[in-house]
C-alpha cells in the first residue's frame, strides 16, 4: 500500500512550486494564457489575500458558477490555502435549482460569470435577490439568502450590489504574506474545504463534503493509475464543477506536477485543436464527448500523435468507442474510472497495461489504499466472487457527510464506515468490477446523473398534472434518455411540447424529458407499488415501435 499524503490543497500546489518553479502548470491554448508553477502559485496566494479581504473566514463556503474560466481554477487553489469550502455549481442550473444550492449550502459569497449559452447567470441572480440592485457590494442582506453577502462577477461589466474579479485582485494588497501564511498553517488536512451538489434520489440535491485529505489522495492515486507525470500535458474538457474535473483533472496534475491544459466550453475541433497544438498526452472525457471528437467531420487532419493516456466515465463506454480511442486518437494507455462524488469520486479505475477487454468490460478494480466489497442489498453480508450485488467501498476517499444532513449520511454510510453505492455489480476473483444495474432509478445521460425523483417533483407542480413517473431508456447517443409518463386531472388535456415548455428556464436543459407520454395508469405490484421496470419497458417498446412508424 502507498502510504497516504497528509496536506492541504494550499500546499500541494506550494510543493510543487517549489520543486519545479519555471515548470508549465497551466495553459490556456485558445487565450494565450501560460502559467509555470511558480506563478499559478503566487497567482493562488494573490486570489486567497482578496478573498480573506472579503471577510471570509477558514470554513466559510463560497459559491463558485461558470464555465472551466482561469478564475475558477484561481478559486480552488485560493480556497485550498485560505480555508474557505468551494461550493461548485452546475452551469446547467436554472433559477430553482440555484436558489436550492446557495440556501442549502449557507454560502456566505457566489463568484458568477456573466451568462452562458441562452442564460443570463446575473439576471438570475438579481431575481433570486432583488435587494442585489440596491445594495453597497458586500454588504447584502437578502431576506430569501440570509447568509449571502458577497456577490462577484467575472468579467469588465459592472452590475449594482456586486464587485468585480478585479476588484479581489487589487484587495489583496491590503492583506500581508503573514496573515495568508498564519491562515494556511491553521487548516487541518482533514478540514471539508469541497462541497458538490449530487441530486438525491429523493429528489432534492444534497450537499457532499470533501475534505483536502479525501481529494488530494483520490487525485494523486488517479494520477498514478494513469501514469501521469509531471512531463504529461493533460487536456481537460471535462466541467470543472464535477469532480471528473476538479479531482480527475486538475488536482490530479498538481498532484505530480503535470501540465494543466483546460477548455473553456467543450467543443470537439477545439479540443482536437488543443491537443494538437500544446502537444497533450492526456486526454478525459465522457464516451459522448470521445464520440463526437472520432466523428468530427475533419478528425484525420488533426496530429494526436502525442497522446498516451487520459480518462473515460461517467457511463458505460462502447467497445467500439474504446477501440478508436486507443487505435485511431492513439491514446493506447486510456483508462476507465468508476466512483461517485461521495468517495471523492474514483473507487475504482482500470490500469493503463490492462488488456482492452477489461477497460471495456469493467470499471477497473479498487485504488490503493481503498477497499471495496459487494454485499446483499440491504445487508452488509459479502456475497461470492462472480455474484451480483451492491458495491460498497472504505477508506480514506469517503465524503465526511452530506451537509446538514444527517439522516441522509446514516443512510449512505453505515457504522463500519462503507458507504453504499446504491451500485449493483459483479467483483472477479481478481478484483475487477462490472457495474451491471442500479438499486435507485437513476438516469444517466452524457455523463450527467438524473433522479427521476426531482423531475416528478418538479413536473407534479403543474396545475393539469395528477400523477407522474419518470424513467430512463437506453439512447446511442446519450447513453440514456429521460421518458415521463403522466397522468391528467379529471377532464383535463395536454401535449407533450407544452409540457416541456412548462420545464423550460426551470429545470436544467439536460434533465427536461425527451420523451411524455400521456396513460391512465401505472403498472403495479399486488401491494400497489408502481413497477418502474415495466415503465421503462413499455417505454423502450413504445420508442422502438414509433421509429419503425417512422
Amino acid at each position: 500500500m502507498s502510504h497516504l499524503l497528509e496536506i492541504t490543497v494550499g500546499k500541494l500546489l506550494e510543493e510543487k512550486a517549489k520543486l519545479h518553479p519555471n515548470h508549465e502548470a497551466l495553459v490556456y491554448a485558445d487565450r494565450n494564457l501560460r502559467m509555470t508553477y511558480e506563478q499559478f502559485d503566487l497567482h493562488c496566494r494573490q486570489v486567497a489575500k482578496g478573498l480573506m479581504k472579503l471577510g471570509l473566514e477558514k470554513g466559510d463556503h463560497v459559491a463558485v458558477w461558470s464555465t472551466n474560466a482561469p478564475e475558477w481554477l484561481s478559486c480552488q487553489f485560493a480556497t485550498g490555502k485560505m480555508g474557505a469550502v468551494l461550493v461548485t455549481v452546475n452551469t446547467n442550473y436554472q433559477k430553482a435549482e440555484l436558489e436550492y444550492l446557495l440556501k442549502q449550502s449557507d454560502s456566505t459569497t457566489i463568484i458568477l460569470m456573466e451568462q452562458y449559452r441562452d442564460t443570463t447567470y446575473i439576471n438570475m441572480l438579481y431575481e433570486i435577490v432583488p435587494e442585489l440592485q440596491y445594495c453597497e457590494a458586500g454588504k447584502l442582506q437578502s431576506k430569501t439568502l440570509p447568509n449571502l453577502r458577497n456577490v462577484v462577477v467575472l468579467g469588465e461589466n459592472h452590475y449594482p450590489g456586486t464587485f468585480q474579479w478585479n476588484d479581489i485582485i487589487k484587495m489583496a494588497d491590503s492583506v500581508s504574506e503573514d496573515t495568508l501564511e498564519e491562515r494556511m498553517n491553521s487548516l487541518h488536512f482533514d478540514d471539508v474545504i469541497n462541497m458538490q451538489y449530487t441530486s438525491g434520489t429523493t429528489g432534492f440535491p444534497k450537499g457532499v463534503m470533501l475534505t483536502h485529505y479525501n481529494i488530494v489522495n483520490n487525485a494523486f492515486n488517479i494520477a498514478n493509475c494513469m501514469k501521469l507525470s509531471k512531463d504529461d500535458r493533460l487536456c481537460i474538457p471535462v466541467p470543472f464543477f464535477h469532480c471528473f474535473g476538479c479531482v480527475l483533472g486538475t488536482l490530479a496534475c498538481v498532484s505530480v506536477g503535470a501540465t494543466m491544459v483546460p477548455v473553456q466550453e467543450f467543443n470537439p475541433k477545439v479540443v482536437l485543436q488543443t491537443v494538437q497544438d500544446e502537444k497533450c498526452t492526456g486526454l478525459h472525457g465522457v464516451p459522448t464527448m470521445f464520440i463526437a471528437e472520432l466523428n468530427d467531420p475533419d478528425f484525420s487532419k488533426y496530429d494526436l500523435s502525442s497522446l498516451r493516456t487520459g480518462i473515460m466515465a461517467g457511463s458505460n463506454c462502447p467497445i467500439e468507442v474504446m477501440k478508436d480511442v486507443i487505435g485511431k486518437m492513439g491514446a493506447s494507455e486510456i483508462t476507465i474510472a468508476y466512483g461517485q462524488t461521495e468517495s471523492s469520486p474514483v473507487i475504482t479505475q482500470t490500469r493503463t497495461d490492462d488488456p482492452i477487454e477489461i477497460r471495456v468490460e469493467t470499471v477497473g478494480k479498487a485504488l490503493p489504499n481503498v477497499e471495496a466489497k459487494v454485499v446483499e442489498p440491504g445487508t452488509n453480508k459479502e456475497v461470492p466472487r462472480g455474484v451480483q450485488g451492491e458495491l460498497c467501498t472504505r477508506g480514506y476517499h469517503v465524503m465526511k457527510g452530506y451537509y446538514n444532513n444527517p439522516d441522509a449520511t446514516k443512510d449512505a454510510i453505515d457504522e463500519d464506515g462503507w458507504l453504499h453505492t446504491g451500485d449493483l455489480a459483479v467483483m472477479d476473483e481478481n478484483g475487477y468490477c462490472k457495474i451491471t444495474g442500479r438499486l435507485k432509478d437513476m438516469v444517466i445521460r452524457g455523463g450527467e446523473n438524473i433522479y427521476p425523483r426531482e423531475i416528478e417533483e418538479f413536473l407534479y407542480t403543474h396545475p393539469k398534472v395528477l400523477d407522474v413517473q419518470v424513467v430512463g431508456v437506453p439512447d446511442v447517443v446519450y447513453g440514456e434518455e429521460v421518458v415521463a409518463w403522466v397522468i391528467l386531472k379529471e377532464g383535463q388535456s395536454a401535449t407533450a411540447e407544452e409540457m416541456k415548455e412548462f420545464c423550460k428556464g426551470k429545470i436544467s436543459r439536460h434533465k427536461i424529458p425527451r420523451y411524455i407520454e400521456f396513460t391512465d395508469a401505472y403498472p403495479m405490484t399486488a401491494s400497489g407499488k408502481i413497477q418502474k421496470f415495466r415503465l421503462r419497458e413499455q417505454s423502450i417498446e413504445m420508442i422502438e415501435n414509433s421509429s419503425k412508424l417512422n
